[in-house]
């Protein structure tokens, strides 16, 4: 590479040059040689590029086999990485981990170009995990106060669109702006009448659904608190409802949230119910939004019944994404489903790494210029 043409042409000129690339090729470009990887790494490229969009890509959570045993490998031979799904380009690739100092990195989450994971410390012989963000095109992370293994198992990891960090049970919650007290996360109770199912960090407050009903038959009822009202003894949970819902939440089973495209809409997914007896079959999959400024439902999208047909066979199936794409796995699949709000349905086939087929995932908008 010493001897290329290429390296007789000043930076600024490469910088420009790459510059009119798409996103996506510059990413390969960085991998081609360590010049190129450096070029395209340093800081008056990036301020270069950093007005360019994400890209809007699938990242896939490993399989709960992949904690233990992979192909007769034990984990400590693993190279960790992360599956990823590019729906523009209809691709998968992975992206690797091994840059991370932690035993059985396990993605959990994503906001504004970084990922998310739970990490065991390289050097401790006992479970500590850590929570940690980082950024997978650039390699570089930043470990979260420590936090005690318990909230790994037990928690939900909620980030919003400024990487504000909520973990989540149904008793306690734990908040993490970055900015407030010494680099500490703060505890607070959660209080909510049931596990919260499904919450979501956005526009400034944590949204759930938490069933109030009885043993026998389930009721759903939409809570939220904002994070302003955050106090040292509760959480200021609010039942959201209204007379003009109706019997909304009636007429979905098992309904799922997931953000919506920007700040303001939030998405319920659910199976729709044939009737309202007291176990219902279900007659298709329902995505539900409502308009946080207006709280009014509309109905965003119906599965096409010829799809719905291979998750009706199956007894679970998962829900995930978010903002104008939503996925579906379901087990012995092989494939996922996909609802774009702009081009409709479609299937997605080469789903690495599930043998039975139940992936879970988040949106990652994948960034080049974001630091942990």
């Amino acid at each position: 590479m010493e001897s290329s043409p290429i390296n007789r042409l000043p930076p600024d000129s490469l910088h420009q040059i790459f510059s009119s690339l798409p996103l996506r090729q510059i990413m390969v470009c960085r991998s081609v040689c360590k010049f190129f990887n450096q070029l395209l790494t340093s800081q008056c490229f990036t301020e270069i590029i950093s007005t360019r969009p994400p890209l809007n890509l699938l990242a896939l959570r490993p399989p709960h086999h992949h904690s233990h045993r992979h192909g007769g490998q034990t984990t400590a031979n693993i190279r960790p990485y992360i599956h990823v799904y590019d729906p523009e380009q209809n691709q998968w690739f992975r992206f690797n981990l091994d840059f991370l100092p932690f035993r059985l990195p396990q993605p959990v989450a994503s906001s504004s170009g970084l990922i998310y994971l739970w990490g065991d410390s390289i050097d401790s012989s006992e479970s500590s995990k850590s929570l940690v963000a980082c950024n997978p095109l650039t390699r570089q992370f930043k470990v979260l106060p420590q936090l005690g293994s318990a909230w790994s198992r037990h928690g939900t990891v909620l980030v919003d669109s400024v990487n504000r960090v909520m973990v989540l049970t149904e008793l306690a919650a734990l908040y993490y702006s970055g900015t407030v007290i010494a680099n500490q996360w703060l505890k607070f109770s959660s209080n909510l009448p049931s596990k919260p199912r499904s919450p979501v960090l956005m526009s400034s407050s944590v949204f759930a659904l938490c069933d109030v009903g009885s043993p026998w038959r389930s009721q759903w009822k939409l809570f939220s608190c904002k994070l302003t009202n955050l106090t040292i003894t509760h959480t200021n949970w609010v039942c959201l409802e209204k007379h003009e819902w109706g019997d909304i939440f009636d007429i979905i089973k098992r309904p799922r949230l997931l953000r919506g495209n920007g700040d303001s809409k939030l998405l319920m997914i659910g199976g729709l119910k044939s009737t309202f007896s007291l176990n219902p079959a279900c007659s298709t999959i329902l995505i539900l939004r409502l308009d946080l400024e207006s709280l009014e439902w509309e109905e965003a999208g119906r599965m096409p019944l010829d799809m719905y047909r291979g998750f009706q066979e199956s007894s679970k199936f998962k829900v995930f994404g978010g903002g104008d794409r939503v996925y579906f796995s379901a087990k012995r699949m092989g494939k996922l489903a996909m609802w774009d709000c702009w081009e409709g349905w479609r299937w997605i086939d080469g789903v690495p790494g599930y043998a039975d087929g139940l992936c879970r995932g988040f949106v990652f908008d994948a960034k080049l210029t974001m630091m942990p």
